[in-house]
This record gives C-alpha cells, sequence and structure tokens, in this order.
C-alpha cells in the first residue's frame, strides 16, 4: 500500500514537472501583460501540418507589442510541434527593429515598415541581402476609454485628434455632446494615456489622425509621441491598464487589449452609421491596402481616409522583419518554420480567434512564397 502510494506520488511530480518544462517552452517573455496562452480559442492540439524541418533550439525575437497576444497564440501551437524555443520580448516596435539592424535578434515585429536609413543599416547584419518587411498580422487600433455610466461613445477624427493634444479637456465638451446626443456625459476631466516607448502603435493612430485631421493634429507623426499633454505608459499592455484603472481615461491600443470591460469607441468616419473597431470591420479596410514594396520587400500603403460602410479606419498591419538573404545559419531554419507557420492558413486562423484580423488572401500569398525563399 505505501508503494503504490509512493508510485502515484512520483507519478504525479513527474507530470507537474512535464506540463511546467512545456509551459516554459510556450510562453515565452511576457512583459507586456497580454496573456501567455495568447487567449481566443486556440487551445487546441497543434496542428499536424506543420513543417518543422531542421529547426530547433531558442530563437529571441523582439519588436511590436501590438502583436504579443498573437505571437504568444502561435508560439503554443507552434511549440508542440517543433523542438524550437521563441522567445519574443514585445518591447515595442522601435525597440524591435533597433535590435534586428544591430544583428541583436534574427527577425523583430514593427507596427510600421523600415524606414530607408533603417533599410540601410540591416545590410550590415544581412549578408548579401538586406531587412524586409512581411505583412503577418492585422487589426483596428482601438480607442478604449473609462467614463462612468457611459457604455456608448462616438467620435470623429477631429474631436479624436483635440482630445490627444489637450485641446479638449473635459468630458461633457459641446463637442463631444454633439456626437453623443443620447448619452449622459459627466463633468469629469480627460485623462488621455498615449505610449512613453516608440511604437508602431503610435505612428498608425498618428497617421490616422494627419490623414483625416491634419487641421487639428498638427504633427509629423512617427513612433515618438509629439503632441502636448497628457500622460504615458509602456507598450499597449500599459495604455490599457492605465485606461481600465482610471475613472476620465482614454487611450489607444490594439483590440487585442481591449479587454476586462474596457469600452471603445466608434468612429463618425463619414459612413452611413459610426463603425466599431472590430475584426471584420478592420479586415475591410485592410483589404484596400496596395504593395507599395520593392523585390521581396511587401510593406503596405493603408488607407486611413476611408469612409467605406463597415471600414474601420484606424487600422495597422505589424510586419515581420525579416533578411531576405544572409540570415545566420544556426537560426535561419527556426524563424523560417515559425514564420511559415504564421503566414499558414492555421496560422492566420488564430488571429481572429484572438481579436487580430488574418491578411487578406491576395497578400498572405505574397509572404509564404517570400518566406520560402528566405537564405
Amino acid at each position: 500500500m505505501k508503494l503504490q502510494r509512493m508510485n502515484r506520488r512520483a507519478l504525479a511530480l513527474g507530470a507537474l514537472a512535464v506540463s511546467g518544462a512545456l509551459a516554459l517552452t510556450a510562453c515565452g517573455s511576457d512583459e507586456t501583460g497580454g496573456n501567455a496562452d495568447g487567449g481566443g480559442s486556440s487551445n487546441a492540439a497543434a496542428p499536424s501540418n506543420v513543417k518543422c524541418d531542421d529547426a530547433s533550439g531558442q530563437v529571441l525575437a523582439d519588436g511590436s507589442s501590438a502583436q504579443k497576444n498573437a505571437v504568444d497564440a502561435w508560439v503554443k501551437q507552434f511549440s508542440t510541434a517543433c523542438k524550437v524555443e521563441i522567445n519574443y520580448k514585445a518591447g515595442g516596435s522601435g525597440a524591435g527593429v533597433t535590435a534586428f539592424t544591430q544583428g541583436q535578434v534574427p527577425w523583430a515585429g514593427s507596427d510600421s515598415a523600415l524606414k530607408p536609413e533603417e533599410v540601410a543599416a540591416s545590410k550590415k547584419i544581412c549578408s548579401g541581402g538586406q531587412g524586409i518587411d512581411l505583412p503577418m498580422v492585422g487589426g483596428p487600433i482601438a480607442v478604449g476609454y473609462n467614463v462612468p455610466g457611459v457604455d456608448k461613445l462616438v467620435l470623429d477624427s477631429s474631436t479624436i485628434a483635440k482630445i490627444f493634444d489637450s485641446k479638449i479637456t473635459n468630458w461633457n465638451d459641446p463637442a463631444i455632446a454633439k456626437l453623443n446626443p443620447d448619452a449622459k456625459l459627466p463633468n469629469l476631466k480627460i485623462q488621455a494615456f498615449h505610449r512613453s516607448d516608440e511604437s508602431g502603435t503610435t505612428d498608425n493612430f498618428t497617421k490616422y489622425l494627419i490623414a483625416t485631421a491634419k487641421k487639428d493634429f498638427p504633427y509629423e507623426g512617427g513612433k515618438a509621441w509629439q503632441a502636448k499633454g497628457g500622460q504615458s505608459a509602456p507598450q499597449s499592455s500599459g495604455v490599457a491598464a492605465q485606461v481600465k484603472q482610471t475613472a476620465g481615461a482614454i487611450g489607444y491600443f490594439e483590440l487585442s487589449y481591449a479587454k476586462d470591460g474596457i469600452n471603445t469607441v466608434a468612429i463618425d468616419t463619414g459612413a452611413a452609421e459610426p463603425v466599431e473597431a472590430t475584426v471584420d470591420n478592420a479586415t475591410k479596410a485592410i483589404a484596400d491596402a496596395k504593395v507599395v514594396g520593392t523585390g521581396k520587400d511587401l510593406a503596405l500603403e493603408l488607407n486611413y481616409a476611408t469612409k467605406a460602410d463597415g471600414a474601420y479606419p484606424m487600422v495597422l498591419v505589424t510586419y515581420e522583419i525579416v533578411c531576405d538573404k544572409g540570415n545566420k545559419a544556426d537560426t535561419l531554419p527556426a524563424v523560417k518554420a515559425f514564420l511559415r507557420y504564421a503566414a499558414s492558413e492555421d496560422g492566420q486562423k488564430i488571429l481572429a480567434e484572438n481579436d487580430y484580423a488574418p491578411m487578406p488572401d491576395e497578400i498572405i500569398a505574397k509572404v509564404r512564397t517570400t518566406v520560402e525563399s528566405l537564405s
């Protein structure tokens, strides 16, 4: 009897150790506070068609926190099928691009395509090649808010611009009231939160404001925040956390971070009805994008000023940045296998389950071809 109890105890401890090891392999670093399981419903067994090739070992990557929850979901599936540990730091797009061009990581995520000077820098670490942009993840940039008693809120680009430039400072401002005649807007100070780190989310958010409300947002835009006033927080998860806990707060982050009761703004674009921040509505806007990259680079040009019914204009696309040629031999098999899975039908399906928008068919087909040509 004593021996049976000891055997059962040993089996239980062994199972716990194995599950712990698997969790460490799948999770990687989660500095943004995202769900390490990726959220959604991606808890099924790993797809049987994952092509691992000779992939093995550990891969460190850095970049966009916007895609952190998507990468977590991919890693959970991929690492179950392939004996590869993917550690994605998610320190922000700016940090990711810098880490890539300095040769610290074999691939990075960025919500903005590489600039000419960044491409030039990448040639020093891509032997005989250069860094290229592979659009892999799409989705709406949600404007989340915390206004007691207000469950639905409509804003237009001009009003959003004025709020984030400290020109509208109270929630019962006439401009907000005009767009929300049925809402009981409180006499409450607006607490606008923006990113403290260089961010592709900031870049795309301000590109939308510049394209649609330049008069009210007279800035050049970019990854670093430029407007006046407001408060800052690191990464998308940091901004979302501040909005959730601060009465009167408003901030911008990817839809996947608009969890646990955070309400999001519907945008009056001039379409028949205000447009909600949803995956389907974001996909309608991304489908209107054009490939403007040359060679194997697949950088996109988004139409932020769309007025099409149901098209949510405040979108971003996250690029996986990698060398087209000259990738390091020790990490190339693992990077190539992971990106192949992310671009696959299964990998793209996971995006919709986690509040991201899959890439349109025409675009993702080009990504798959390019991934196979990486060397």
